[in-house]
C-alpha cells in the first residue's frame, strides 16, 4: 500500500465522534496537498474494508459531496453525532478536527 493511502487511512480513523475533517484537510495532513480527490478515492474503496468513519469526511464548503441515499445516511449519521447543519451545512470552524488536537493530549 502508498504511504499516501496509509497515512489518508490512519488520519481518518483517527476523526472523533462528533468532528469533521475535508478531503483537502485529510490529503495535506498525509503530505499531498493537491490530493483531495484521492482521498475521496480511497474512501470509497476502502471505508467497508478498513470500517472507516467516512460519513465524517466532507468537502471545502462544509457541505456533504454525496448525493442520492448515501448522502442521507451520511447526513443523519453526523447528526446522530450532534453535528448541527445549517441550510445543508456544518459550520467547519466549529466541528472540525485538527490532527494538532491529538498531539496536543499526550
Amino acid at each position: 500500500m502508498e504511504k499516501f493511502t496509509t497515512e489518508v487511512l490512519e488520519i481518518i480513523k483517527r476523526i472523533p465522534y462528533g468532528k469533521v475533517m475535508t478531503y483537502g484537510q485529510i490529503a495535506f495532513n498525509a503530505g499531498n496537498p493537491f490530493g483531495a480527490r484521492q482521498v475521496a478515492r480511497i474512501l470509497h474503496s476502502m471505508s467497508k474494508k478498513e470500517k472507516l468513519p467516512w460519513h465524517r469526511v466532507i468537502n471545502a464548503k462544509g457541505k456533504i459531496s454525496l448525493g442520492g441515499e448515501l448522502g442521507i445516511i451520511q447526513k443523519s449519521m453526523l447528526i446522530d453525532e450532534d453535528v448541527e447543519f445549517k441550510n445543508n451545512k456544518i459550520n467547519l470552524r466549529k466541528y472540525s478536527f485538527f490532527l494538532e488536537e491529538v498531539k496536543d493530549e499526550n
